[in-house]
């Protein structure tokens, strides 16, 4: 999962990007803190609690569809915080009353659009993360290489979508076949040999990582095609197949140049860099 806060009304707004899934999970704390218009955190947190227990009480799908996703607290550490989509979001608004329900209502409403708009258009949310990664010094060729294989993963999924896949769970399943197959480790102990906690894999890959992640993905889509693949076991097969290429040209590589594919290299900050090898 990807952290990517966002800002409302100079106020940020921890949120998370779950990229099995492909849904973006807000901290419900903050947009509480924000709705009683709280200067202290602690205080808005005893205030949602409170307000949680009531609506439990209530029967309320409202704290079912919350869950806990690990995010970045004031005091730098990880901790265990009830996230919630925009979607449910806009409801639990309609239960706090304040001056600011309308003004975040709407800006979480322009965050589901911008959600919409991507998925209607995918070379949207692809120039978002082009703007994102400049920021962050990534070279043009990274940048070419990074989108190349997001579109090679987009027509994966739509296909997965097309075929009953179910998103989310399955989806998580079948990339991490891939992932094991090509490389020889799966995605958790991958991201584990980089340092990595929760932030996205794919934007600290090489761009060799990025070629055969792609490689491996693109062949996976046209053999799941070629045999018309459907539900998780024929999909599976190809996973395993998919990656399974893309390992025999990581080896042939590796043998030619003498340098391993998977690496522990990523994009970290330095300070964050250090850490991550403690």
């Amino acid at each position: 999962m990807q952290p990517q806060p966002a800002i409302f009304e100079e106020h940020a707004i921890r949120r998370v990007y779950d990229e099995a899934t492909e849904i973006w999970w807000f901290s419900v704390v903050d947009i509480v803190q924000v709705l009683t218009q709280q200067a202290d955190y602690q205080a808005a947190r005893k205030y949602w609690n409170k307000l949680k227990e009531r609506l439990g009480k209530e029967g309320s799908q409202l704290v079912t569809n919350c869950h806990q996703l690990k995010m970045t607290a004031d005091d730098g550490k990880q901790r265990l915080t009830d996230v919630a989509t925009a979607e449910t979001l806009l409801r639990l608004v309609q239960s706090v009353p304040s001056p600011k329900a309308e003004p975040i209502k709407l800006w979480l409403a322009k965050v589901g659009y911008e959600r919409m708009q991507e998925m209607a258009d995918p070379a949207l949310s692809l120039e978002r993360a082009r703007e994102t990664w400049q920021k962050h010094g990534r070279s043009e060729k990274w940048i070419r290489q990074r989108m190349t294989g997001q579109e090679t993963r987009n027509k994966l999924t739509d296909y997965w979508k097309e075929h009953d896949i179910k998103e989310g769970e399955e989806y998580a399943i079948l990339t991490n076949i891939i992932h094991q197959e090509w490389a020889e480790v799966d995605v958790k102990a991958h991201k584990a040999m980089k340092g990595l906690k929760s932030q996205n894999l794919r934007d600290h890959m090489s761009e060799a990582e990025l070629i055969f992640t792609a490689l491996a993905e693109l062949s996976t889509r046209q053999i799941a095609e070629s045999m018309d693949a459907t539900g998780m076991n024929e999909n599976e097969a190809a996973a395993k197949t998919g990656g399974g290429i893309a390992k025999k040209a990581r080896l042939e590589l590796e043998g030619k140049t003498g340098r391993r594919v998977v690496s522990a290299e990523n994009y970290l900050p330095p300070g964050k860099k250090k850490l991550a090898k403690k």
